[in-house]
């Protein structure tokens, strides 16, 4: 166990993380990424969380889930009601525990019956509870309404934000290589299949979603300690397809392509600032051409992985 912890592969991903977060908090203490584009870096490893997460459900476990704006929704008002009560880092973790609480509570709910379904009748029984949750949103006292919360306190560090992204990465990358995860894998391949070899396919369908929801929430606590201001119109069909664009853009099944599509769509919506009103326009053509051309993604399946770029060089030298 202690050796394939310690290998080159993992290592070369420490090291890459590492150096990463280094160079990049490098660049904002001395003004070369200054506030505007650090709130696009911000945004991108949020979307990073958000991306992974989607993707354990949609490209691990192949159910085609368009609710992930209302779990990030719960996080985000868990958190920012907490920590408006309490403006410190406890407050940020007890809405963090508190938005887990719930997530896991409504994601079983939700998913017990709901993934009994599939295809197009799974995603508007998603995409309904997502609507579900932000009209309640819209509706109670304790959220403020429509007008949302405000004067939240900013707690969202870079490295809080770092770290909570790669946690987040290893969490599923972990889970897809676990007897769980390859039992998800067997899902997606072929459902009837995996339940004649005696595969509890609903059993593994609830926990991949359960995970997602979980991740979904904390990036949303994280969203709400960034921006001071929360609102139930942050959190519609529209976000649910940002993050859906991210997913297939990539290659669904892929964790670095879900981390490449974050970033590469990030730099997208900073281009594209002032032309807000045609952004979706932009996202659904980019998803028809995908579907057309690539239809599973940039990536596909693949993952970018140290470990096969070392045995090639071991080939090579032998």
């Amino acid at each position: 166990m202690r050796k394939e912890l310690l290998n080159k592969a993992n290592f070369a991903w420490l090291l890459l993380s590492v150096v990463s977060f280094v160079v990049l908090t490098i660049l904002m203490k001395v003004g070369i990424i200054g506030s505007y584009y650090s709130i696009t870096l911000y945004n991108i490893f949020i979307n990073i969380i958000l991306a992974v997460s989607l993707n354990l459900v949609i490209g691990v476990c192949g159910q085609f889930s368009l609710g992930h704006a209302g779990f990030m929704c719960i996080g985000a008002y868990c958190a920012g009601i907490m920590v408006k009560m309490m403006p410190n880092m406890t407050g940020l973790v007890i809405g963090v525990l508190i938005g887990f609480v719930l997530s896991t509570i409504v994601a079983l709910i939700v998913s017990i019956p709901t993934l009994r379904l599939k295809g197009d009748y799974l995603a508007i029984a998603t995409l309904g509870f997502a609507e579900i949750v932000r009209i309640l949103v819209q509706n109670m006292e304790i959220t403020n309404g429509a007008a949302g919360l405000n004067g939240i306190p900013k707690l969202t560090t870079f490295p809080l934000l770092f770290v909570c992204a790669v946690i987040s990465i290893l969490v599923v990358c972990n889970f897809t290589h676990s007897a769980p995860g390859r039992a998800c894998l067997s899902i997606r391949e072929d459902e009837i299949a995996s339940e004649a070899m005696g595969i509890n396919t609903t059993k593994y369908k609830v926990i991949a979603f359960v995970i997602g929801a979980l991740l979904a929430s904390l990036a949303g606590a994280l969203f709400a300690c960034n921006f001071y201001v929360i609102k139930p119109d942050q959190f519609t069909f529209n976000k649910s397809i940002d993050i859906l664009v991210m997913v297939v853009f990539g290659g669904m099944g892929s964790m670095t392509s879900s981390v490449l599509a974050a970033v590469a769509i990030g730099i997208i919506n900073v281009v594209l600032a002032n032309f807000s009103e045609i952004r979706m326009i932009i996202y659904g053509l980019a998803l028809v051409g995908i579907m057309i051309f690539k239809p599973t993604g940039i990536l596909g399946t693949k993952e970018l992985s140290f470990k096969k770029l070392f045995d090639k060089r071991k080939e090579k030298s032998a």
